[in-house]
């Protein structure tokens, strides 16, 4: 019995670095399991498309899909665009199966890819102690995901022993400027910015400009391709093909 299909689902981006950073990490995935029939795929900006990844599959004699959303937050494009698109591709094919898993969400682990990132940032930085940091997301227009980033800046801040605030890049207070601005506010000059973005694009670039130009000492890259994250692509995946199972 085949195993079902997997197709990492990316949200896009014209910027030509978000498709490569999404790649490398799908490759880190298929390097895991050499095994799974996997594909990549972009919900808009990039390609290719969803639909170009389900109909190379089903090509391919593929007819049970397990979608792993390659997202941050259960927000918008997880809780519609997502399942829109999978329903569009399920009533186009006949026969075919797709399950659309949790997104990647806001792991713990995460947070340790995070602070990979946020050290090659500061090598060059001639920093010895940092006074706070700031946890930069894409924020989002449904609150329950802005709180849940705020939620794990906490918690790292407290791994750390230093006041973090949460900071996006669009939707909702604060920007990340103003995060900083408000430490600095507070007498604090040696504060870090950290990009909790999957891959660069338009709104890690500006809540990175933001930041410096508020006087952050350094600004990490986003997670990009990590074998924790590729780990979570397939935990995420090993539940969605549990589910494709019937009973």
């Amino acid at each position: 019995m085949t195993a079902p299909a997997l197709i990492a689902l990316a949200h896009g981006s014209r910027d030509p670095r978000h498709a490569e950073t999404i790649t490398a990490l799908v490759n880190e995935v298929k390097t895991m399991r050499p095994d799974l029939r996997i594909e990549t795929a972009f919900l808009e900006l990039s390609k290719p498309s969803f639909n170009t990844a389900v109909n190379k599959l089903v090509r391919a004699g593929y007819d049970e899909i397990v979608v792993v959303p390659l997202l941050l937050s259960d927000a918008f494009h997880a809780k519609v665009d997502v399942p829109t698109a999978v329903a569009e591709q399920t009533a186009r094919h006949e026969g075919l199966q797709i399950r659309a898993t949790e997104v990647l969400g806001l792991e713990q682990a995460f947070l340790e890819v995070l602070d990979l990132r946020l050290r090659e940032a500061l090598k060059d930085a001639r920093v010895r102690e940092l006074d706070a940091l700031v946890l930069a997301a894409a924020g989002s227009s449904d609150p329950l995901a802005n709180q849940a980033v705020g939620r794990l800046a906490r918690l790292w801040g407290t791994h750390h022993k230093l006041p973090v605030k949460a900071a996006f890049a669009s939707a909702t207070p604060p920007a990340t400027g103003e995060a900083v601005r408000a430490f600095r506010g507070e007498g604090r000059r040696h504060i870090a910015v950290a990009s909790f973005f999957l891959a660069p694009g338009f709104l890690p670039d500006r809540a990175a400009e933001l930041a410096l130009e508020a006087g952050a000492v350094a600004v990490s890259a986003p997670l990009g391709a990590h074998p924790t994250l590729a780990r979570t692509i397939l935990a995420r995946y090993a539940v969605g093909a549990v589910e494709l199972v019937p009973v």
